[in-house]
């Protein structure tokens, strides 16, 4: 059996071979739904497909029942689309979390919920999709089986790529029921996802994801009783898969531009940039980036400041982040995933960018003047991290101010801004732009960010009197929070608007209140605008749901065209001195607890499974504690004494709170904090860390990450073992508490469409 892709890039063929071997030739032979046929069709969901697979016994076995298990339990804790690695050879592959047969069970139960909801009203969703490996027939599927359930889906035309932005502002503009959209963010080449989207253009919140999977039930259950179910798919050309609206709007592009100017569009900041003299150099991951944000950039009239690289769309993403060797120096395919801010470690100990290595800078970028900024985006162009070239003779001052760099030649460096440092540089601009324009006093101002972004962002707020609201991990929390503001902003608005964080503070932004600013330290954020944003039906919003590269590429090239000839890494310190941040230095540590690169499904469970508990038992140890304390079993000198003496190298004696956040644990001490926190959808551990050392805080991110999470006796003395069992259940509690208090439930009212 001939192997069904081949490539002109060696590596990506060494990835097309390691999964064809790997894959039985059951699977290969599968013929479920032949999506090529243009005309309508009928799967046939069968009893049969819920059980293993046994060649004898049940030769049509799909082992749906198991498939579904794991997809129930990660919709209720996503933070970001139900996601996981597929068969990029062979899509309707169930062995993995994300397959063709998954993506239409789910895309039909969501149909049927909506259609129970908005009974006998007009329905419309938006689709999009970037590059990955069987994105295009997602898609498809997506928009054929909302057809065949009389569902409108806008597809662009010729149904190409989109930014995830894109479409969570257009379910949000056009008052849309909301949208699905194909993207694993900068997850490695061979995951994929679904991000489902709600009628506010936000990824669904857990109980919204929990109504379909009841559904997906249900149909489990129907398929037990009567031996089969029938799933219509509808015809290619069905009229209810609609480009021509997206046609007339050039994808939402103009509407959003109109958006743009009313916030980091603005003539202040597109001055700046038609006025600076150097160009801009914009890395474009995986390329679809290019298709939308080149639009984008000529409505501004501003594109001849820009220089791109990678515009052509590549679900291989050009070989960035791949390497024919693992951490452990085995010769196999292996994939850093395309987050530029991945630090790794070399065999004899020496750390690395690995994604950054695999750009070839120090090729590109060597005919280029010193001083030159790279922004670089992920394939659904939602996040961003920002490099410049510097002198080397600039590396012991980049050193003691913590920026992290990776050496081109014997003359450059390319400084690699965290996020925590990036977006601190942003905010700070933006806010002497609104001084500068004599805006900022017509309103008090707020940030939203998430517990393990930086406290620098905390400090400097402080100093500027802007409040801040701490959230768990996750965009649709930070959306989550506007929703509230936005509900109290209607029904008083002659009242001071008031938040509850998820640190348990009570915040009073003040009488209406704008956002400056919400982001998160994996790089991706939003601005506001100083008028509410308006749906074409009425509805008003703070800012957009979805975090968007091409806001933070505006904002930042205005910050660049202001800085001139001044380096980036200059603006950061004398942010820092200006605002008497302490909290100067932070870091990441991901631990993760196997090869996601592994071509081979059966090693890859086994493996993630085993990870699983691991992640599991670094993550209770510390949140049964933080649980303890809230619930009165222990005091912070109790939790000091247990963490002296689980971890002799460290000290606890300054640690002032131990608290759960909503899906970790945030330890807090005088000068430094360092969150625990749990992967939601992965086997990995993440530590985050800020404060006022850098050493001090990598240490205990590593050291606290890293734990095993083995219970001591003096553990034990404070933590019963009923308690300890129960602390995740009881964790999810306080978590959806925290969502639900002063929650915007409002029933979305479909409108009359006049598009």
């Amino acid at each position: 059996m001939a192997m069904p892709k081949k490539s002109n890039v060696e590596l990506e063929n060494e990835l097309f071979k390691s999964v064809y071997d790997k894959t039985p030739d059951y699977i290969k032979n599968l013929n479920l739904m032949d999506f090529s046929q243009s005309g309508e069709f009928t799967f046939i969901l069968k009893k049969e497909h819920l059980y293993p697979y046994d060649e004898v016994k049940n030769p049509e076995g799909l082992n749906l029942k198991e498939w579904f298990a794991n997809y129930a339990k990660e919709a209720k804790v996503s933070t970001a689309g139900i996601r996981g690695p597929q068969n990029i050879l062979y899509p309707q592959d169930t062995r993995f979390p994300i397959n063709l047969v998954g993506i239409v069970l789910a895309t039909l139960a969501k149909a049927l919920v909506a259609n129970k909801k908005y009974q006998g009203k007009e329905i419309l969703k938006v689709a999009g999709r970037e590059v990955r490996y069987n994105s295009d027939l997602f898609l498809d599927a997506i928009a054929r089986i909302q057809a065949a359930n009389g569902i409108k889906t806008l597809v662009p035309v010729e149904r190409k790529t989109i930014p995830i932005w894109l479409a969570s502002f257009l379910a949000f503009k056009l008052d849309l029921l909301g949208g699905e959209y194909i993207t694993s963010s900068h997850g490695i080449s061979v995951k994929n996802a679904t991000k489902d989207l709600n009628s506010q253009g936000s990824q669904y919140l857990p109980e919204e994801s929990l109504e379909f999977v009841d559904k997906i039930q249900e149909i489990f259950d129907e398929t037990e009783k009567k031996g089969t179910y029938s799933i219509k798919i509808a015809a290619k050309d069905n009229p209810l898969i609609d480009e021509t609206i997206m046609s007339k709007l050039n994808d939402g592009v103009d509407l959003y531009v109109e958006y743009l100017k009313s916030g980091v569009a603005k003539k202040i900041n597109l001055n700046l940039i038609k006025n600076f003299e150097n160009k801009i150099v914009i890395e474009n991951v995986g390329g679809s980036a290019y298709r939308t944000l080149s639009r984008v950039l000529k409505k501004l009239d501003i594109s001849e400041k820009f220089v791109w690289f990678n515009i052509d769309e590549d679900p291989f993403f050009h070989s960035i982040g791949k390497y024919d060797v693992t951490p452990k120096g085995e010769h196999a395919f292996y994939d850093y995933s395309v987050d530029a801010t991945v630090l790794s470690k070399r065999l004899n100990g020496e750390k690395f960018f690995p994604v950054i290595e695999t750009l070839n800078y120090q090729d590109k970028l060597k005919n280029y003047p010193v001083g030159t900024v790279v922004l670089i985006t992920d394939p659904d162009h939602d996040r961003l991290t920002i490099t410049q070239t510097e002198s080397i003779s600039r590396v012991e001052y980049l050193v003691a101010n913590g920026i992290d760099f990776v050496k081109l030649n014997n003359d450059t460096v390319l400084t690699v801004f965290t996020a925590n440092q990036a977006f601190l540089m942003l905010m700070d601009f933006w806010a002497k732009q609104l001084k500068a324009e004599g805006l900022w006093n017509k309103h008090p101002r707020f940030i939203i960010k998430t517990t393990a972004s930086a406290s620098s962002w905390d400090e400097w707020a402080n100093k500027n009197g802007v409040k801040v609201v701490n959230v768990p991990v996750g965009f649709k929390e930070i959306a989550n929070i506007m929703k509230k503001v936005e509900l109290q902003l209607k029904n008083s608005p002659d009242k001071d608007v008031v938040i509850d964080d998820v640190l348990g503070n009570t915040i009073n932004l003040g009488k209406n209140p704008r956002l400056l600013f919400g982001g998160e330290e994996s790089g991706g954020m939003i601005m506001g605008t100083e008028d509410l944003i308006e749906s074409l039906a009425g509805r008003k919003a703070i800012a957009m749901r979805e975090k968007s590269a091409t806001e933070a590429i505006i904002v930042a090239s205005a910050l660049i065209a202001k800085l001139d000839k001044k380096p980036l890494s200059t603006c950061l310190k004398e942010i820092f001195d200006e605002n008497d941040i302490t909290g100067r230095y932070d870091t990441r540590v991901d631990i993760a607890y196997y090869n996601e690169s592994e071509p081979d499904i059966e090693k890859l469970k086994l493996a993630k499974v085993e990870g699983e508990k691991k992640r599991t038992k670094n993550d209770l140890f510390y949140l049964s504690m933080a649980m303890g304390v809230k619930e009165g079993l222990m005091t912070i000198e109790d939790v000091r004494e247990v963490l002296n003496d689980s971890f002799k190298s460290l000290i606890f004696d300054n640690l002032n709170e131990i608290k759960f956040v909503g899906d970790g644990t945030y330890l807090k001490f005088d000068h430094k904090y360092i969150e625990i926190r749990p992967s939601g959808t992965d086997a990995k551990t993440k530590a985050y860390g800020g404060g006022s050392n850098k050493e001090m805080i990598e240490t205990y991110a590593n050291v606290l990450g890293n734990y095993s999470g083995d219970r001591t006796e003096l553990h034990k003395k404070f933590i019963s073992d009923a308690f300890y069992e129960k602390t995740k259940d009881e964790a999810m509690k306080y978590y959806l508490d925290f969502v639900e208090k002063d929650a915007n439930n409002e029933p979305f009212v479909i409108p009359n469409y006049k598009f």
